[in-house]
């Protein structure tokens, strides 16, 4: 079987650590985990590796995010990948930071890089994973906000949260969509959100003293 796994971001360095790049750092973490690395290639840079019997191809799309669905399309087609076997990673702040939450289909919640692969393909059903970053901005600073950095004990957690997120590809395509959305989405939801854990201590000590 033949997966691609599509993680979204923006190209360049200023647009590293950003909140929007949360796709592109959960591919580098799965490409490093599978000791592979990226080359550049139409439309984006792509890594391969095996995975038991299944080749995985990561793709992190080089056309900015409004423009993702070109990318998608193109190298599903030039590697005869069918849509059930894609998955997109995204960032969504809709969910706290921390949050993985894996679906079969579903809206695109005003995620410009979902709504370019929806038009592109034309159809909303494929898998995609989303990862939690959280909204703390106020009404109009979306924008500034997904663009911004992460905060610094949200770079701490990111270890940890990419690992988890490295996992539930990995199970994706070894065990397929259901099973893997059933556990990825069961873990999310009984761990507690690495930015809430400090300042709860810290209450709790505040009452102890």
């Amino acid at each position: 079987m033949n997966y691609l796994i599509a993680g979204l971001g923006n190209i360049g360095a200023e647009y590293a650590l950003t909140r929007h790049n949360m796709g592109f750092m959960a591919l580098d973490a799965l490409a490093g985990a599978s000791n592979v690395v990226f080359s550049t290639e139409r439309y984006g840079s792509i890594a391969e590796f095996r995975l038991k019997n299944n080749i995985v191809t990561l793709l992190k799309p080089s056309t900015y995010m409004n423009l993702s669905g070109e990318a998608v399309r193109y190298w599903l087609k030039k590697l005869n990948i069918p849509l059930e076997n894609l998955m997109v990673v995204v960032d969504d702040f809709a969910l706290d930071f921390g949050t993985l939450r894996m679906r079969k289909r579903g809206s695109t919640g005003g995620h410009n890089g979902l709504e370019s692969i929806d038009y592109c393909l034309a159809t909303d059903n494929y898998a995609r994973l989303r990862i939690g970053i959280g909204n703390g901005f106020l009404p109009g600073g979306q924008v500034d906000f997904v663009l911004s950095e992460l905060l610094l004990e949200e770079k701490r957690a990111l270890p940890q949260l990419l690992e988890r997120t490295t996992a539930a590809i990995r199970q994706y395509v070894l065990e397929g969509i259901d099973r893997a959305m059933t556990q990825c989405n069961a873990k999310s939801a009984q761990m507690p959100s690495p930015l809430q854990s400090p300042s709860k201590e810290s209450d709790e000590s505040h009452r102890e003293s």
